[in-house]
């Protein structure tokens, strides 16, 4: 069970009682969770699968635990990791304001009735204060009646992120907030946290929102712990702590080697004088009386000496258990990816922009870039899903039928099935037991392949679409991958890059994170602009 810091100049706001959950297939998600979130930034950290979105939905009161309390000091605003957006739905919906906007406008229409007064309150200055919201999140008062349909991904966000600050809920939750927002699109979300009001709680990957924050807790191996200090200071910490606990884990195992020498060392003694004594007895050197008090007391003292070297051992090997348990072994995605057989030049697909075409042959390795709304996501689906897809300014054109996409909301599982079952519809000609072996490498282990997708966290979702793409049987000779760094944590990510690495096929990624995008060894850079033009980068300019 993890004890937390709470500073006096931040009283807890959020107060974590061992607090557990158990979904109703008997599999435990959180235990003995204990824990107190104090006024400020928090940034929420922990590997995939360690439960970060499931205590978030805890604390917003969209779970109840199984075990153990949760006390908030006020209501709770939350903010889920796949936010669910009608199409139909405006910018003052999700701001939480149409209802009395409506009424301001009755009103000012020259309503009468005092149903419109009772909804409307004292919010007088309501559209002003929309319209500042707004344009926290890049859009103008004159949006509030913009759909969603018409918004990007990565704005209908920020709006709904604009919209917990309008209402000014005394806490609020976000759930990965930066997942498809483009650089321009973080920069503002930077700007709304750095003076968010109140109490804040974020679940991120991202370093840079993470060094946004004030503490920084980590849920790992069961255990929430607070940490005051950002992101990086939060990482020093761990670091320093990792070292001396691997150098303590290097001493303790010392110790067990060298009390197991003296534990022969003393049997040996002991043979000894055994050997000794019966050359006396049987040489008659000695009176029977007196060689039957000398035995006794040889097994008295052997007994005392065997009980004080085991237990030197025992002591030992458990200040090394103590010492091992200290030292991290955080698991990453491993995968072996297979050949998928593209000659060198061989024709995999084109990109059509308005201006002209790019050809992607193998194994080019193509990254598409642009700002959120501009297309990108429209373009990926025309090539891959062409009866599908909508019309856009840029297209596609696909040459080969055998193209794994990952898709942005990772839409493409069956959420009724379980992980197994879905790896089985991507490679339904490999034996059960070898796609288990191909799930445990993604971190997939036991009950967990048996687990419906629908109850799975956002990363473990991510490493099921993984899966079913890169264990696909045949395997892609194109991956089209939309924003896959989402959801990832560190050790993922590089074992991502890894495999990608020594892929042999074609290779078209969609990604706002550079450092990411620089790891893969780009052949082609491609920037998609409003217009539907597609233009060519240096893959290696440095960008701001």
């Amino acid at each position: 069970m993890a004890t937390a810091r709470t500073s006096s100049a931040h009283p807890a706001t959020i107060l974590l009682t061992d607090v557990g959950l158990t979904w109703p297939d008997g599999t435990v998600a959180l235990t003995g969770i204990t824990a107190a979130f104090g006024r400020g930034r928090t940034g929420l950290v922990g590997a995939n699968g360690s439960g970060k979105s499931t205590l978030l939905r805890v604390i917003a009161g969209e779970l109840r635990p199984t075990t153990g309390s949760v006390v908030e000091s006020a209501d709770v605003a939350y903010l889920p990791q796949t936010l669910t957006l009608d199409v139909g739905a405006t910018a003052a919906d999700l701001l939480g304001c149409a209802a009395k906007l409506d009424a301001l406008r009755a009103i000012e229409a020259g309503a009468v009735s005092e149903v419109h007064f009772d909804v409307l309150g004292d919010d007088w200055d309501l559209t002003s204060r929309c319209g500042v919201a707004l344009r926290s999140a890049g859009l103008t008062e004159a949006d509030l009646d913009r759909p969603v349909g018409a918004m990007s991904g990565g704005e209908a966000i920020l709006v709904a992120i604009a919209g917990l600050r309008l209402g000014a809920a005394p806490i609020s939750v976000l759930d990965e907030p930066t997942n498809n927002l483009d650089r321009a699109a973080r920069q503002r979300l930077s700007m709304m946290v750095r003076s968010w009001p109140g109490t804040l709680v974020v679940v991120s990957h991202d370093p840079e929102l993470l060094e946004l924050m004030d503490d920084t807790a980590e849920l790992h191996d069961g255990a929430l712990t607070v940490f005051g200090g950002p992101y990086s200071a939060f990482l020093e910490q761990r670091d320093r702590e990792q070292i001396a606990a691997v150098q303590a884990q290097r001493t303790a195992d010392q110790a067990v080697k060298k009390e197991k020498r003296q534990r022969i060392e003393a049997e040996t003694k002991l043979a000894r004088r055994g050997r000794f004594a019966r050359t006396e007895y049987e040489n008659k050197s000695v009176p029977k009386i007196v060689m039957g008090l000398r035995k006794s007391a040889a097994q008295v003292s052997a007994g005392k000496l065997r009980t004080e070297v085991d237990g030197k051992v025992q002591d030992a090997r458990a200040a090394a258990a103590e010492a091992s348990a200290r030292v991290r072994s955080d698991e990453s995605i491993h995968v072996d990816l297979p050949d998928p057989n593209v000659p060198a030049g061989k024709r995999l697909a084109e990109l059509h922009g308005v201006n002209r075409s790019f050809l992607l042959h193998g194994p080019a390795r193509v990254a598409l870039v642009g700002p959120n709304g501009v297309g990108k996501t429209s373009l990926l689906n025309a090539l891959v899903r062409p009866q599908t897809a909508r019309p856009g300014l840029a297209t596609a054109t696909a040459f080969t039928t055998r193209i794994g996409f990952l898709d942005q909301r990772l839409n493409g599982l069956v959420e009724a099935a379980s992980t197994l079952e879905n790896l089985q519809l991507a490679a339904p000609a490999i034996a059960p037991g070898v796609l288990r072996s191909a799930l445990a490498r993604f971190q997939l282990r036991g009950d967990a392949v048996n687990r419906p997708v629908r109850s799975l966290s956002g990363g473990e979702r991510f490493r099921v679409s993984l899966a079913c793409l890169l264990v696909a049987d045949p395997p892609a000779q194109l991956l089209v991958l939309d924003e896959p760094t989402n959801n990832l944590d560190r050790q993922s990510l590089d074992q991502l890059v890894e495999a990608l690495g020594s892929y042999r096929g074609g290779l078209l990624v969609v990604s706002h994170d550079d450092a990411f995008l620089d790891r893969l060894g780009l052949t082609l850079r491609l920037a998609l602009s409003g217009d539907g033009q597609i233009t060519q980068e240096d893959p290696s300019a440095e960008r701001s």
